[in-house]
Order: structure tokens, then C-alpha cells, then sequence
């Protein structure tokens, strides 16, 4: 009788066996002094310096890239989805004020494929080098019969540390206070279903159709990195200048804002304020989109709002200029019913 092996289950040691050196490699370049153990044991050991910290409090997040992968997979461009399950996390707890101190990837797919894996983790460390964030480990697992040939599912995790006495919980912002939009670069990491649909059904476009309206081809308006917002803000964060942070991701604009507001507070958005970028003109064209519907799927153009007292207005957006990095004032804070209201031009 044949012996059957795990290969021919569609397990192949030795691929995850390459793949784990490849990422082993990777993520010593993002070791910080924290870090006590090498990745490869059952769990990772960080001895946190809490020496100059007064009452510090850990924030933790996680996320994955969505059907984002669905495009990488098609383009066989995997570096750029790496960035982004970094940048998503990093974005969602320094909304709290934190600064990360670790990160941890899941990569899952059908056949392991050494390459592939590489590439995702040289993004997942590019974004934590940026960061300040050690990646200290992972797991990566074969899963036949699961994922179809060529897709594969990533997934983050993130933890970071904030003074208490810094930690943004909204509970600052009253009204009167003001809203700052930043640009995002595109989608970032949202509403994808619905941009592949739009796209690739309704329109019948492929990766490789250049439209002109995008300047660029819809793989490369697609896989536009989701932007990495603490290198801008967290000085700003540590000033004590900032009274709320909102990430734009799933939900949009209706459902992120309401997340941090205190009762009592209303945010009204005035449309138009800002540069809308192309692709979600497009977008709303092709599918004949509401209003309420492109505000509630997409990030319209806003990666990150950030909340601050009317006095302080002018020296954030100077110093923003300083930094290269264009800041709207998009809105406001009144009194009111928890909600988010907009106004549309």
C-alpha cells in the first residue's frame, strides 16, 4: 500500500519551512531592544520599558485587508497589502493617542507559496520600520480545500502604549470644537466588494484598463497603499493639541464619527470643503450611488479626521504645511444628538 504524506494532503513542509526563514530574516530589521526572543518559538516576548511612563495604558486593534487581496492576487502584486494591514492598525490605536510597540501578521492560504509570502511580508515590514514597531511574530498557515489557488487571507494585530492622562477617548470634545480632514490616497482598505463590482461587472474594465478620468489603470488606482497617519499626528497627539481622532475605514463617514463622540455633540460636514478624488466620482457614476451611500461605504478622500478646539485651528494647520501634509477644515462640532450630519454641495 502507498504511503500518503502530508504533501499529498496539500501540506508541503518544506515550503513553510522556507517561508518562516524568509520572514524570520525579515522581521529581525524591525527588532527594537524590547524584543527578547527570535520569531519561531510558541509565543512572543516583549519586556515593555515602562520607566518613563507615568500610569501607561495598553491599546490593542485588529484587522484584516478585506477582498483588497482579491486585487493583489489578480495583479500578483502582494508588497502593497503588507503596508496596509500595518498602516489600518497603526491608524486605529493611535486614535486613542498610542504609539505601537508590536505587531503580529496571519497569513492564510491554499498552497503555500514561499514568494508570495515574502513579498506580503516585506510590505508588513516596511510598515512597521516606519512605525516604530517590532514585528515580533505570526502564523502562517496551509489550508487546502479552504482558499482557492492563489488567494489567501492576512490579517494584524497591534498593540501600543499611551499615557493615561494623553489617552483619547472623545470625552474632550464638546461643542464648537473643529473638524480637520487629511486625504487619504483612494480606497485605502474599504469598500472593495463594491469597487470590484462596480468596476469589473458593471463597467466590464480589467487591471490593466487605463482610464483617464483615474489618470492610471484601475489595478494601480486599486492597490493605492491605505496611508500611514502617525508619522503627521503623533507629535500633535503628544502636544496635547488633539481632543479626538477619527479613522475613516468601513463604515464611512456615518458610521467611524459617531464612534468617538461624546453625548451631546453633533458633527456637521460641509461637502466640498475638501478634494474628492477621482475614484469616487467614478465610482459613484458608474453605480448610480447616493450620497448617503458613497458616505456610508467610502472614506470619500478622508483618511483621518482629526478634532481640535477652534483657537488652536491656525497653529495645526500651519504646522500641518510645515510637514507637507494638506489639512481641510471640513466641519464642526455643535450641540445636539450623538450623530453626524452633512451637508452636501
Amino acid at each position: 500500500m502507498r504511503r500518503i504524506t502530508y504533501r499529498d494532503a496539500g501540506v508541503d513542509i518544506e515550503a513553510a519551512r522556507a517561508a518562516k526563514a524568509t520572514i524570520k530574516r525579515l522581521a529581525r530589521t524591525t527588532f527594537t531592544p524590547e524584543v527578547l526572543m527570535d520569531i519561531g518559538g510558541f509565543g512572543a516576548l516583549f519586556r515593555a520599558d515602562l520607566s518613563a511612563y507615568r500610569d501607561p495604558v495598553l491599546v490593542s486593534s485588529v484587522d484584516g485587508v478585506g477582498t483588497k487581496l482579491k486585487i493583489a492576487a489578480l495583479a500578483g502584486r502582494h508588497d502593497s497589502v503588507g503596508y496596509d494591514i500595518v498602516a489600518h492598525c497603526v491608524n486605529d490605536i493611535l486614535v486613542h493617542g498610542a504609539r505601537p510597540l508590536f505587531f503580529l501578521d496571519y497569513i492564510a492560504m491554499g498552497r503555500l507559496v514561499p514568494d508570495v509570502v515574502a513579498r506580503i511580508v516585506e510590505g508588513i515590514v516596511r510598515g512597521c520600520r516606519e512605525s516604530g514597531c517590532a514585528l515580533v511574530g505570526g502564523e502562517t498557515a496551509e489550508m487546502p480545500g479552504v482558499y482557492a489557488p492563489g488567494e489567501y487571507d492576512l490579517v494584524g494585530f497591534i498593540v501600543g502604549i499611551v499615557e493615561r492622562h494623553r489617552l483619547l477617548d472623545g470625552q474632550r470634545i464638546e461643542p464648537g470644537d473643529v473638524v480637520l480632514g487629511l486625504p487619504s490616497s483612494g480606497l485605502h482598505t474599504n469598500g472593495y466588494s463594491l469597487a470590484r463590482k462596480l468596476f469589473f461587472e458593471v463597467a466590464g474594465w480589467t487591471l490593466d484598463t487605463y482610464v483617464e478620468e483615474l489618470g492610471g489603470t484601475v489595478g494601480d488606482e486599486l492597490l493605492k497603499p491605505h496611508r500611514n497617519y502617525l508619522p503627521v499626528l503623533i507629535g500633535f497627539v503628544e502636544r496635547g493639541i488633539v481632543k479626538g481622532l477619527v479613522h475613516i475605514t468601513g463604515g464611512g463617514f456615518l458610521e467611524n464619527i459617531p464612534r468617538l463622540l461624546p453625548e451631546g455633540c453633533v458633527v456637521e460636514i460641509e461637502e466640498g470643503k475638501w478634494p474628492i478624488l477621482p475614484i469616487f466620482r467614478v465610482l459613484q457614476r458608474l453605480g448610480n450611488l447616493e450620497p448617503q451611500e458613497m458616505y456610508r461605504t467610502f472614506n470619500m478622500g478622508i483618511g483621518m479626521m482629526v478634532i481640535v478646539a477652534a483657537t488652536d485651528v491656525p497653529t495645526v494647520l500651519e504646522d500641518l504645511r510645515r510637514l507637507g501634509e494638506p489639512g481641510y477644515v471640513i466641519g464642526r462640532v455643535t450641540a445636539g444628538e450623538r450623530n453626524v450630519v452633512i451637508s452636501f454641495s
